[in-house]
């Protein structure tokens, strides 16, 4: 040998994490003191959207009632009310949902079970 270092033919790498189920979904839990980078939850983002565009389309007088909105829309009224109640939420809680920074407590199927009404309760909900 001149000085060469040996590479072995095998790494192996240990890497601590759990897999967890959120809002139905499995996800990897890293460690305490881990972060990784965030990105914003699919269906919850589509739910706000959803939910924001019902509003103005029942606002803007398009659609005299929510049965009328969710017959077009080909989804029962209690579903369409339930996603609603999303616009309800504090503007920073949807901005953070939006950005991905929602706690993992913040899921889909937490917010359709409901919420409290007053933004400040909503934050130490969430």
């Amino acid at each position: 040998m001149t000085g060469e270092t040996l590479i072995p033919d095998t790494v192996i790498l240990h890497v601590p994490f759990r897999i967890v189920k959120r809002g139905g979904r499995k996800a990897i839990a890293l460690p305490d003191g881990a972060s990784a980078p965030r990105r914003p939850d699919d269906a919850l983002v589509k739910a706000l959207a959803r939910a924001f565009r019902w509003k103005r389309m029942l606002e803007s007088g398009e659609f005299a009632t929510i049965a009328e909105l969710a017959e077009r829309e080909g989804i029962a009224p209690s579903y369409m009310t339930r996603v609603l109640r999303l616009t309800l939420l504090a503007p920073d809680i949807v901005e953070a949902i939006l950005e991905g920074r929602q706690g993992p407590d913040v899921t889909l199927a937490r917010l359709m079970d409901g919420f409290p009404k007053e933004w400040e309760g909503q934050r130490e909900s969430f």
